[in-house]
């Protein structure tokens, strides 16, 4: 399907957590291809609404509040603001921007579960969970904390390690922990309502895995078909919490809406509060029509970890309401990394969006660019601030300002800023124009499907026909014996520029404003892109205005200063470990750990962690299988001692025979390093 034939469109973008700031990761996830998207499909005239909003339930608000002090609705009424005004700053066009702590979004939410509730969806289930006996209440799966059982991160959550990314159950914790009094919790018997995924698992894997093998992102897709593949199971739509939205049951008192259940529903409200505010009819841009030719076409902007709820958990949830129509898409970006290490909002591994706003004044579109070049399409990519300087330098300012600062220039100081056709076009002027009628379809095929960054290098050659075409014709010189060939060559320049301006509005928004300024023309729609005659013969060009400014070594330099410090008041600031039990002397005197050495050093297949090591223990040579392949190369290690403990009991991982450990030393920010002599010791010295 032509994903642009529709007429009616509803696009949302993630709801972010109203307990903290936006910074750059959540702009490359969601909202910078959202709102590309949807500039692109006003440009083209279509009927389209695009919402998001704070996500004001579950427990990380709560968590958040309890830290500072507060309550939960200072929280959510502080960072709803400041998250808001940061869009709006950065140009992201949301319809609505809305709140799920809105009483039309409760109201919302409660029909949505009496529905389900009423045609007898759910399966009630009394379960044990965690409870704290100190703080009398069960606890929430993110109030909980313990040894992740797959990579022993000593600080996974009851629902998820961040460590390794693995999904968990509370009750898959090693040593668990109350994140309130700190005390081991106990198991006590509560009553929930359960989404039976089970039930809809046929239906999902034909609607998704059928329906949809050829329209989803590879990296969608593939954790879509191994969620399905490992077998769903019924899942708790109810949690046992003082703040969210209330179930409307009697007998379900004090009990809330899981956070998912009525987060994506969020969606939905805010729709229903814009088409209230503008006088429209909410349920056009949601709900099945009369005729199917007329329902409005849905489609999700998130990151990686909110796959799994937007492609199965709430088109489940619509499927079992049926008078909803289901997403058309849902082209989930993965991760951005910020150099060389995983952005972290608790560690303060960020560049927060408000930040960036105070420190690069007017330079929206700057970033806009960055983060539209190295997308994490389908694999996680990385920002660094010394890429950010080169991009803007070497692409912004060298290819775009410098083609259009050209164009304007002249133009002023041979024709007093008019746009006038001299000499008849010649093959090579024909030629230009030829190229950039193409470009408009290309960067609408690359929208189609979803691959943004190859649209913005589709825009920024244009700029570069430009810039070539200008040093191809040398106005500057020809103007010496051929003044009505200049007037057809920056005639046809200007073109270029009105085209740029044209086709860069769903990415570079605030630039494209400023040349259509600067040309003294109206802002056109996309039908106009390609076009040659955008300005007429005799034009008047308005003012040059300089669209980019070069990033500067300090500019990068306080950047990088800031993340250093960061990382520092995180390692002075990060708790310790506790002292586990004592144990004796004879405990102790039973690990055998030596001095190794690493003779080979290679990959194990299929994996990014593990690392296959041939070591020289001084007593053999032996293999050992260690996860510090996110840590270093291969390469860089072969040749190092280390310390191993010799007698630990093989076992096999990947299929090879692992036989002993090698210790490692590992920081508040997750960094690993060798527990290895100062000096040189030979092979298989005894560690005391």
């Amino acid at each position: 399907m032509d994903i642009f034939s529709k007429q009616r469109y509803t696009i949302t973008s993630a709801l972010p957590y109203a307990n903290g700031p936006l910074h750059i990761g959540h702009l490359a996830g969601a909202y910078i291809p959202g709102d590309i998207f949807v500039r692109f499909l006003r440009l083209n005239q279509k009927d389209v609404v695009y919402v998001c909003g704070s996500d004001e339930h579950g427990a990380a608000i709560t968590i958040k509040a309890k830290k500072e002090g507060v309550t939960p609705q200072e929280i959510i009424d502080k960072y709803n603001l400041q998250i808001k005004e940061s869009f709006e700053q950065f140009g992201i066009s949301f319809n609505i921007y809305h709140r799920t702590s809105e009483p039309i979004h409760h109201q919302l939410s409660q029909e949505f579960f009496l529905n389900l509730y009423e045609k007898g969806e759910f399966i009630e289930r009394f379960s044990e969970q965690y409870y704290d006996e100190e703080y009398h209440q069960f606890l929430a799966d993110r109030y909980i904390v313990g040894t992740c059982p797959h990579c022993h991160n000593e600080g996974a959550y009851g629902d998820q390690c961040e460590k390794c990314g693995t999904s968990l159950n509370p009750t898959d914790l090693i040593n668990p922990k109350s994140t309130l009094s700190g005390k081991t919790p106990i198991l006590k018997e509560t009553k929930h309502w359960y989404l039976p995924l089970d039930k809809y698992q046929p239906w999902l894997e034909k609607w998704l895995i059928e329906g949809k093998k050829n329209e989803l992102k590879s990296n969608v897709f593939g954790q879509c078909q191994s969620w399905l593949k490992s077998g769903l199971q019924p899942r708790s739509m109810t949690r046992d919490l003082d703040w969210g939205v209330d179930v409307p049951l009697e007998e379900a008192e004090g009990k809330k809406l899981y956070v998912w259940l009525d987060a994506p529903i969020g969606y939905i409200s805010a729709t229903k509060q814009w088409a209230i505010d503008e006088g429209k009819n909410w349920e056009d841009y949601w709900k099945k029509q009369s005729n199917p030719e007329n329902d409005s076409t849905l489609i999700h902007f998130i990151g990686k970890d909110n796959i799994v709820f937007h492609c199965i958990i709430f088109p489940a949830i619509l499927h079992a309401h049926g008078e909803y129509i289901l997403p058309e898409n849902v082209p989930a970006n993965e991760f951005l990394n910020l150099e060389g290490d995983k952005l972290s909002t608790s560690r303060n591994h960020a560049v927060w969006l408000h930040e960036y706003l105070e420190e690069f004044p007017g330079k929206q579109d700057e970033l806009r660019y960055m983060l539209t070049s190295i997308l994490p399409e389908t694999s996680d990519s990385e920002f660094t601030w010394k890429d950010f300087q080169a991009r803007v330098n070497n692409e912004l300012v060298a290819i775009f300002g410098n083609f259009v600062n050209r164009v304007m220039v002249l133009s002023h100081k041979y024709f007093d800023g008019k746009v006038l056709m001299g000499s008849p076009l010649t093959a090579a002027d024909q030629e230009v124009l030829d190229e950039l009628a193409k470009i408009p379809a290309q960067i609408k095929q690359s929208l189609s499907q979803y691959r943004f960054r190859e649209a913005l290098a589709t825009f920024m050659n244009a700029a570069r026909l430009g810039n070539k075409y200008l040093a191809d014709e040398e106005p500057w010189k020809v103007i010496k014996t051929d003044e009505e060939r200049v007037k057809t060559v920056l005639f046809v320049a200007a073109q270029i520029v009105g085209n740029l301006a044209v086709m860069g509005q769903p990415f570079l928004p605030f630039t494209s404003t400023k040349v259509f300024e600067m040309l003294n023309l109206s802002a056109k729609s996309w039908e106009d892109a390609g076009k040659a005659d955008l300005l007429a013969n005799g034009h008047l060009l308005g003012e040059t205005q300089l669209l980019f400014e070069k990033i500067t070594d300090e500019q990068v330099e306080f950047q990088l200063t800031k993340l250093a410090n960061a990382k520092a008041q995180n390692a002075l600031a990060a708790p310790k470990a506790p002292q586990k039990p004592n144990i004796s002397f004879d405990d102790f005197g039973k690990l055998d750990i030596r001095v190794g050495r690493i003779l080979t050093a290679e990959k194990v297949a299929k994996t990014k962690k593990l690392l296959k090591l041939t070591i020289d223990t001084g007593i053999d040579k032996r293999t050992v299988v260690s996860g510090i392949a996110e840590h270093f190369t291969p390469e860089e290690i072969v040749g190092k001692q280390v310390s191993i403990l010799v007698n630990l009991e093989p076992r096999e991982i990947k299929g090879i025979q692992s036989q002993g450990m090698i210790l490692m030393a590992e920081d508040a920010d997750g960094r690993l390093d060798f527990v290895n002599p100062i000096s040189e010791v030979s092979a298989g010295s005894m560690v005391r």
